[in-house]
């Protein structure tokens, strides 16, 4: 079997002006993807998710990668993901045995790589006629996971985050920045609330966004100790990992982050800092599925916990269903709570999630179809997804 095609589609869903809110990102006016397909000579197609700017990353995908695969066996992932992250020197690369990459090794290269082994592994899941989470080496067929949302100011975060737990959660995430804005008191106003309505029993966790400094995260994370915290995310910028290092030695609550870094190298700097306790790789960011599976094993190594970063497209939250069913060291799995019909009306098919459990989908592949008027109705839109 041999790749006769690759291509990108660029996608967006608008969000109505009343389903509207600011963050500390901006007032979010839409949300972009980008679907990847890859069609073989046997009339398999894949597909796959890519996170970025759509039109940039279209470009990468049928001008730079897809000359590269065109004629390449989908079976032999591993080759064609180093040719796509080595470039030109592929071929010196496999010989010698160390990566050699070219100028796209992080950014928006490696977004428009994620999108595609995404699609290779699903086609070559389709030729062994099982789940892709089977062909990974599967460890489970279910698995746990938490509700993520949290925006609301004040006391009416009891509301919203009880009513995750009663959806049967035994996990939940909410932001730092609220849509009434962040001071530390706040915060610890609006967490306050939040456990009032979760319980005891039901884990909390929080994500700020890389929005705030060392010392604010540090004073902040001293003050949320006593509401047994699952985890505290981004707390700061992620560029700065010495500066995460300093803010997880200064509390016992668990730090995660990784949701925006790119490759095994990110990754493996944040481990060599001992920055992170829980490592949270996007799937369409981080190199797809080829490459979150060494993530995994080298945080498993170090005893770090993989949670991937699961928030966009529904190709990308199917993607992270069968990583999350793969990785040994995957506790629980991101279930999105905003507003997306790209996410849960993108397939034919609904995801099936119980009681707060995501279970493995059995078809072949991903297990998903795309609906006939997916393309239409997610027509790109140009302009920024958020307004501040």
């Amino acid at each position: 079997m041999k790749i006769t095609e690759v291509i990108a589609i660029p996608m967006s869903d608008p969000i109505p002006r009343e389903r509207q809110h600011r963050t500390d990102l901006g007032t979010r006016v839409k949300s972009d993807a980008v679907l990847v397909m890859v069609k073989t000579d046997e009339g398999l197609t894949g597909i796959g998710a890519s996170l970025g700017s759509p039109p940039i990353l279209c470009a990468v995908v049928e001008h730079e990668l897809a000359p590269a695969l065109i004629g390449e066996n989908p079976m032999y992932s591993e080759r064609l993901y180093e040719k796509m992250y080595n470039g030109s020197r592929w071929k010196p690369a496999l010989e010698r045995g160390h990566a050699q990459p070219g100028d796209g090794r992080r950014g928006v290269t490696m977004e428009a790589i994620s999108g595609v082994d995404i699609a290779i592994w699903d086609v070559k899941s389709q030729i062994m006629g099982i789940p892709v989470y089977q062909a990974l080496g599967a460890t489970r067929d279910s698995v746990r996971a938490y509700a993520s949302g949290g925006w609301a100011p004040g006391d009416e975060a009891e509301e919203e985050m009880g009513g995750y737990a009663k959806k049967g959660f035994s996990a939940v995430k909410m932001r730092v920045v609220g849509r009434d804005g962040f001071s530390i008191e706040n915060t610890i106003k609006r967490v306050t609330a939040a456990r009032r309505g979760i319980g005891p029993s039901v884990e909390l966790m929080l994500d700020a966004h890389g929005s705030l400094d060392v010392t604010t995260a540090i004073r902040l994370a001293k003050q949320l100790e006593k509401f047994d915290i699952a985890w505290f995310e981004e707390p700061i910028s992620p560029d700065d990992h010495l500066g995460l290092a300093e803010v997880r030695r200064s509390t016992i609550i668990p730090i995660a982050t990784g949701e925006r870094e790119f490759t095994r190298f990110d990754f493996d700097d944040l481990f060599f800092h001992r920055s992170v306790d829980i490592a949270q790789p996007d799937i369409a960011r981080a190199g797809g599925f080829t490459e979150i599976r060494r993530i995994g094993s080298m945080a498993s190594a170090k005893g770090i916990r993989l949670a991937p970063h699961a928030w966009g497209s529904g190709v990308l939250f199917a993607a992270s269903i069968h990583m999350a069913m793969s990785a040994p060291n995957c506790h629980i799995l991101e279930v999105s709570q905003g507003y997306m019909p790209m996410m849960y009306e993108l397939f034919e098919e609904p995801y099936d999630i119980r009681e707060g459990v995501v279970y493995a989908p059995q078809k072949p592949g991903l297990g998903f179809t795309l609906r006939e008027e997916a393309l239409k109705r997610f027509e790109y839109i140009p302009g920024p997804e958020y307004i501040f």
